[in-house]
């Protein structure tokens, strides 16, 4: 136990509140209280507790609302809530689980119960914190492979929109919809394992360094693999040069056996590239690379994937006027083909 985890106690009666704080300051705990569930809310955000023992049955703003709102929150949906509620049935605890709560005591709790959960779900708050701090290097380490080539200035982050509005789209859920977006930033990020004289090659590759730069799906996949969502990420990294007829890199995947991600993916890549300057030829125009995406859906592309990424409505996309500019890509406020 650390003497700076802090603990947020939420409850509306006062006594509660107190017993609850004697009970975790005598232990080491910091201790942070709230009468209610707007005051949680606010504090949480606030503060950012290590831990909330949250109420169930308050006014306005009751503990099952109240666990909703934090957890629907980018921000603080990994702080663990336990549940504390006078309520015991199955119907109670599934609406618990609902909400997202991470655990659930019954009141009166029991003194050693209750810490031996507050221990138990620091601890696993504390490893998903070492875990974000993790992907926030490798986030910073795929920008830094980008910034090595400068013809890529901004490809992560316009690969990051695409995806997101091809999964809004799809109509994906908004934890896929948020995968698609850690595949896209990260889809390349294995390009580190690849030599720079390869990757920045001005002329076409000779088929030994094609062989090298067909290897950075799978160490992006390794390197991907024990994040938080690495279960999720790396199929995305190791299938996104797949091809829908099977004759792309590195397993020959074919149709659906393509993770959904990795044909995301894909198909932003390929219009991000058709529409940028590469060592190896300048930018296509807007209208000839809606026409060989449209081309290549069915064959290279998954066809609805394609649809999808025309549906988008017209948009800046993320991008910075300069690189907008210097790309000839949606400059003109340019998502969807043009008709």
């Amino acid at each position: 136990m650390n003497g700076s985890d802090l603990v947020l106690v939420v409850d509306d009666e006062a006594v509660n509140r107190k017993l609850a704080q004697e009970l975790l300051t005598s232990r080491g705990y910091q201790v942070a209280v709230a009468s209610d569930g707007e005051e949680a809310v606010s504090k949480v955000r606030t503060i950012r507790p290590d831990l909330i023992l949250l109420d169930v049955m308050m006014p306005r703003l009751d503990g099952l609302q109240t666990c909703r709102i934090l957890k629907q929150d980018d921000e603080t949906r990994l702080i663990p809530v336990v549940l504390l509620t006078a309520l015991s049935s199955m119907e109670d605890r599934v609406a618990g689980i609902e909400v997202g709560a991470d655990d659930f005591l019954t009141k009166p709790f029991n003194k050693v119960e209750l810490l031996a959960r507050v221990r138990s779900l620091i601890r696993v708050k504390h490893l998903n914190d070492q875990l974000e701090r993790t992907e926030n290097i490798l986030f910073a380490l795929a920008v830094a492979v980008e910034a090595k080539d400068p013809y890529t200035e901004g490809h992560l982050h316009r690969l990051e929109e695409y995806a997101s509005r091809i999964s809004s789209a799809l109509a994906l859920p908004a934890h896929a919809k948020r995968v698609n977006e850690y595949g896209a930033l990260l889809h390349d990020i294995g390009k580190i394992g690849i030599p720079e004289a390869i990757l920045n090659k001005p002329g076409k590759l000779t088929p030994e360094e094609f062989t090298i730069i067909k290897q950075h799906p799978e160490i992006g996949e390794r390197i991907c693999r024990p994040l938080r969502f690495g279960a999720e990420i790396s199929p995305i990294v190791r299938g996104h040069h797949e091809r829908w007829d099977g004759g792309g890199y590195p397993d020959g995947l074919a149709g659906e056996a393509i993770p959904l991600g990795a044909r995301i993916v894909a198909v932003a890549d390929a219009f991000d590239a058709m529409t940028t300057d590469r060592p190896y030829r300048k930018a296509l125009a807007l209208e000839k690379a809606w026409k060989i995406l449209r081309e290549g859906a069915g064959t290279q592309w998954d066809a609805a994937v394609v649809d999808a990424f025309a549906s988008v409505p017209a948009g800046r996309v993320g991008v910075t006027d300069s690189a907008a500019h210097a790309t000839g890509v949606l400059h003109r406020g340019q998502v969807h083909p043009p008709h």
